[in-house]
C-alpha cells in the first residue's frame, strides 16, 4: 500500500514537471500558471474583465499570463496600449496562428491575417476600393439616410408596440456594407439577408465565448462534435452565400465597369470571400451594438434625449435630413455618440494581436509568439482621463466652452495597425 502510494505521488510529481508552465526569462510579472490551464482557472468564466482589473492593481499596466501553455502579455491603460500598438507597431503586429477563429478563416482576408506584404497589399486595396465607393466621402450620406428612412418606417409601423431594436439595427448596418460590397442593398425580410445576419450573430457569440478558449487550450477536443464545431458550420453558410452573390457578379459584370468592391475583386476569389466577411461581419456588429447601447442610455436619460433633440432641431432648421458635414455644429450630439461607443465597450480585448520578433516592451523581455492583448476596457474606464469614468455622461467628450473634444484615451476598437 505504501509502495503505491509512493509510486502515485512519484508519478503525479514528474507529470507536473512534464507539464509545469515556465515563465520566460524577463517576462512581466503575473499570476502563477497552473500545468495545462494556464491562468484560465483563475479567471471568472462570466465576467473575466473584473479579474483582469485586479491583476492590473496587483502587478501595474503590463502582466503576464498564459491561455493554457501560450504565453500572454495584457496590456492596460491608454499609454501602455498606445506605446506597444503605435510606438513598436510592427513589432507586435502579428496574429495568433492557433486561436479558433484563424483555423475558422484559414487565416485570410485582413483582420486575421498575419503581417506582412501581401497583409500589406490586401489592406490597401481594401481600403482604397472602399473610399473609391463612398466610404468616408459625401456619397456615403446618401446610403445611410437611405437606409435611416427604411429604419423609420420600421419604427413608425411598430408605434405603441414592445420592440426589441438590435434585430433592426443589426439589418441597417448591415445594408450600409452591402450596399458598398454587394452593390445594392437587402430587404428586410429577404430570406438569404436573415440567414446572413443570423449565422454572423451565432458564429460571433461563439468565437468570443468560453467554448473557443477551450478549443485553443485543449486540441484533442477538435475531433469531438462540441459547440465550437457550429462555429465553422456558421462561417461555411456566410462564406457559401457570399460565393453565390460573386458568382451572379461574375456573369453580370462588365469589364472596366466596376459597379462595387466585388467586381474590383474577382481577381482573388478566395481571399475575397474572407474579406468580405471581415467588411460584412465588423461593420455589423460593431454599428448595430452601438446603436443598441444609446437606445438603453437615452431612454434612462431622457433629459441627454432632449438635449440632442433641441440641438438637432437648432442646426437643421426648416430641412428634414442631417449631413456629415453638419456634425461639426453639433458638438453635443457627437459627444452623446461617442460616450455611447464608451460606455458599450463593444471590443473589450480588441483583436488579439502576436509579437513578430522577440523584443522588449518597458523593460520586459516579450518573445516572438507571445499573445498581446489590448486592454481597451482600462483605456475607456481610466480615471485619469475621463471626467465620469464609470458613468454614461457626454462631459466627457466637452471641454470647458462646450466643443466636441476626443481624448487619447479613445480606442473603442483598437490601437496602430489593426
Amino acid at each position: 500500500m505504501l509502495t503505491a502510494l509512493v509510486l502515485l505521488c512519484l508519478g503525479a510529481f514528474i507529470l507536473y514537471l512534464r507539464f509545469r508552465i515556465r515563465r520566460p526569462k524577463n517576462f512581466p510579472p503575473g499570476p502563477t500558471p497552473v500545468p495545462f490551464f494556464g491562468n484560465l482557472l483563475q479567471l471568472d468564466r462570466t465576467n473575466p474583465l473584473k479579474d483582469f482589473d485586479k491583476f492590473a492593481q496587483r502587478y501595474g499596466s503590463i502582466y503576464g499570463l498564459f491561455i493554457g501553455s501560450q504565453p500572454a502579455v495584457l496590456l492596460t491603460g491608454q499609454k501602455m496600449i498606445r506605446e506597444a500598438l503605435i510606438t513598436q507597431a510592427v513589432e507586435f503586429a502579428g496574429r495568433p496562428d492557433n486561436m479558433m477563429v484563424s483555423h475558422i478563416t484559414n487565416r485570410k482576408g485582413v483582420i486575421m491575417a498575419n503581417y506582412g506584404e501581401s497583409w500589406r497589399e490586401h489592406r490597401r486595396f481594401a481600403l482604397t476600393t472602399l473610399r473609391d465607393f463612398g466610404l468616408g466621402k459625401r456619397s456615403m450620406e446618401q446610403r445611410i439616410l437611405e437606409e435611416v428612412k427604411y429604419i423609420c418606417s420600421h419604427l413608425e409601423e411598430s408605434a405603441g408596440k414592445s420592440i426589441d431594436p438590435e434585430h433592426l439595427y443589426h439589418q441597417a448596418a448591415s445594408n450600409i456594407i452591402a450596399s458598398i460590397i454587394f452593390g445594392s442593398r437587402f430587404n428586410y425580410q429577404d430570406e438569404y439577408f436573415q440567414i446572413l445576419i443570423t449565422s454572423i450573430k451565432k458564429l460571433t457569440k461563439i468565437v468570443i465565448g468560453q467554448w473557443a478558449m477551450l478549443y485553443e487550450i485543449a486540441p484533442v477536443l477538435r475531433i469531438f462534435p462540441l459547440p465550437f464545431c457550429k462555429a465553422f458550420q456558421y462561417y461555411g453558410e456566410i462564406k457559401n452565400h457570399i460565393l453565390k452573390v460573386v458568382d451572379e457578379h461574375k456573369k453580370s459584370r462588365v469589364t472596366g465597369e466596376p459597379r462595387d468592391l466585388i467586381d474590383c475583386y474577382l481577381e482573388e476569389l478566395e481571399k475575397m470571400a474572407t474579406l468580405l466577411f471581415d467588411l460584412f461581419g465588423a461593420g455589423t456588429d460593431t454599428t448595430s451594438n452601438t446603436l443598441h447601447t444609446l437606445t438603453l442610455y437615452l431612454m434612462t436619460h431622457t433629459h441627454i434625449q432632449e438635449q440632442c433633440q433641441r440641438e438637432i432641431d437648432e442646426v437643421l432648421g426648416d430641412r428634414e435630413h442631417v449631413t456629415f458635414e453638419d456634425r461639426n455644429a453639433m458638438p453635443y450630439v457627437q459627444a452623446v455618440i461617442h460616450e455611447g461607443q464608451r460606455v458599450g465597450d463593444i471590443a473589450p480585448l480588441s483583436m488579439f494581436h502576436t509579437a513578430t520578433t522577440n523584443t522588449q516592451l518597458r523593460g520586459y523581455n516579450i518573445p516572438k509568439g507571445t499573445i498581446i492583448i489590448p486592454y481597451l476596457s482600462s483605456a475607456l474606464r481610466e480615471r485619469s482621463q475621463w471626467k465620469f469614468p464609470h458613468e454614461f455622461n457626454p462631459q466627457n467628450f466637452l471641454n470647458d466652452k462646450g466643443d466636441f473634444v476626443k481624448p487619447d484615451a479613445f480606442m473603442p476598437f483598437s490601437a496602430g495597425m489593426l
